[in-house]
């Protein structure tokens, strides 16, 4: 029996990077997993990859009736749902003096309103789902401090990092269980081409999308059922305080 085995995941984000990551752990710990992305070819390429277990979905997270799709198409591929992991997001860098409105109203509409979109449409299903259900949301170190010229990005993974606290206390009784992850650089296309020597990082390297799935697929399990509203970091030590 794999960890997460029988259970049904719906990952946002999920054509590759961290979510593809995720996905193809969750599909080998014994889950079967709807892919959802805006990235058609690399979405239905991975589903392809992982065989039955996985399908893949067309998904803009910033649109309701989209989500609403979404999560009709895993339960009727799949049988239920059990676990939404909110993975979908962007990056942008730019100071306040210089950074555009619509700048801002991208990156607040996907990386945090794409979250709350898809908690308020999985509900149903989740309420329905007996297999301990849980929402995992993707934050950063950036919803844990402050970085110069990224304060669109900083601003929204604060608010995932609350939502996922207001939502856990909120579906606790019914037992969903709602928890962040925040990790720190990682090498996705993401950060591609970026210069990130990370001499301030303990372990002095970034991280591998794999080392993040890794944490998806405890928060999705049962080994995780006591849980929730916790922040769970990966970071290399980022936030542990300066190295010698």
């Amino acid at each position: 029996m794999g960890r997460v085995e029988g259970k049904v995941a719906l990952i946002t984000g999920g054509a590759r990077g961290i979510g593809a990551s995720a996905a193809r752990l969750l599909v080998a710990e014994g889950a079967k997993v709807m892919v959802a992305d805006v990235l058609d070819v690399e979405g239905k390429a991975l589903a392809l990859e992982l065989g039955p277990a996985a399908a893949f979905v067309s998904l803009d997270v910033t649109d309701r009736s989209a989500w609403s799709a979404a999560v009709a198409a895993t339960t009727e591929a799949f049988g239920g749902l059990d676990v939404l992991v909110n993975n979908a997001g962007i990056s942008d860098f730019g100071p306040l003096a210089d950074y555009p409105d619509e700048a801002w109203d991208k990156i607040i509409g996907i990386n945090l309103t794409g979250v709350f979109n898809g908690c308020k449409a999985a509900l149903p299903a989740l309420r329905a789902s007996e297999r301990n259900p849980s929402i995992v949301n993707i934050s950063s170190t950036a919803g844990l401090q402050g970085y110069p010229a990224l304060s669109g990005y900083v601003a929204s993974k604060w608010a995932v990092r609350g939502l996922t606290k207001a939502l856990a206390v909120e579906l606790g009784p019914e037992n969903i269980r709602v928890n962040s992850i925040h990790p720190g650089a990682v090498a996705t296309d993401m950060t591609s081409g970026l210069d990130l020597p990370q001499k301030h990082v303990a372990l002095k390297r970034i991280g591998l999308p794999d080392e993040i799935g890794h944490l998806v697929v405890y928060l999705s399990s049962d080994e995780s059922t006591f849980s929730t509203g916790a922040e769970f970091v990966a970071d290399g030590g980022e936030l542990a305080g300066l190295p010698a």
